[in-house]
């Protein structure tokens, strides 16, 4: 799986200093809903990480936010060109660039990179996480009294939001604080390398999680959908966390259940 670490890392820099060398040439805005938004870069930063991976495995199939599937295969690679677009768009530098490998739907391969602060967060499957070639573990934060969580607003389901509300709720008085900064991939990747104890969110997609999924898990986190179910990626509802956080959270969210 090394190969396929060095392609998605190589694809996500390569599409990271063209994002950063565009970043005051955005020509064109789309509304793909209310709150969510695309940009010309967006489209060919997807299109430069398919064709550098496509170099390298011609034979490899792509779910991407902004092409959609293509290709059959038994890898197929993940991937949002830039996690936080709105925040791009604005020029507030929070946003990233998400790849992941899976191989028979399983995620054996997690790329996560920001550009603007050029911060690697990389997995693989079985091999632990890493943050620019160190190795990175999940906090030891034993409760929620003193965490610093993370969360996001279900902004492509506006259904969601009096859950939403009620499970922020019942989470705020417990933790230190809680932060919503736009982009769910750093989110995830933030709790991999301990910056945050904990990230919780409705409506996401496969591509805002499975490169970050497999960073938590690898970096000794848990991962599950808001019921302790690993059915995160068909309910778009995701709960990840530091294993002693997680439990307490998931009893928190669902103590009126």
């Amino acid at each position: 799986m090394q190969a396929l670490l060095t392609i998605a890392v190589r694809a996500a820099r390569k599409a990271g200093d063209f994002i950063i060398r565009e970043a005051n040439h955005i020509s064109a805005v789309e509304s793909k809903s209310q709150h969510d938004y695309v940009t010309n870069v967006d489209k060919a930063a997807e299109q430069l990480i398919i064709e550098t991976i496509l170099s390298a495995y011609p034979e490899h199939s792509f779910l991407g936010e902004e092409s959609g599937e293509s290709g059959e295969s038994e890898f197929q690679w993940v991937i949002d060109p830039i996690d936080g677009t709105t925040n791009f768009i604005r020029k507030i530098p929070h946003w990233a660039i998400s790849i992941a490998c899976k191989h028979k739907g399983r995620t054996q391969v997690g790329v996560i990179y920001d550009p603007t602060k050029q911060e690697l967060f990389t997995a693989v499957k079985g091999r632990g996480a890493q943050f620019d070639n160190k190795k990175m573990r999940v906090s030891n934060t034993k409760g929620l009294e003193h965490s610093l969580i993370a969360t996001g607003f279900p902004f492509r389901d506006e259904s969601k939001l009096t859950e939403y509300m009620q499970v922020f709720g019942r989470l705020f008085p417990h933790c230190s604080d809680m932060r919503r900064a736009g982009s769910a991939a750093l989110d995830l990747a933030y709790v991999a390398a301990g910056r945050f104890d904990g990230f919780w969110e409705f409506g996401l997609s496969p591509w805002d999680t499975a490169a970050g999924v497999l960073l938590v898990e690898e970096s000794g986190g848990m991962v599950s959908d808001m019921k302790g179910n690993p059915n995160y990626e068909k309910s778009g509802s995701i709960l990840a966390a530091n294993p002693k956080a997680f439990k307490t959270m998931l009893k928190i969210i669902n103590q009126n259940n």
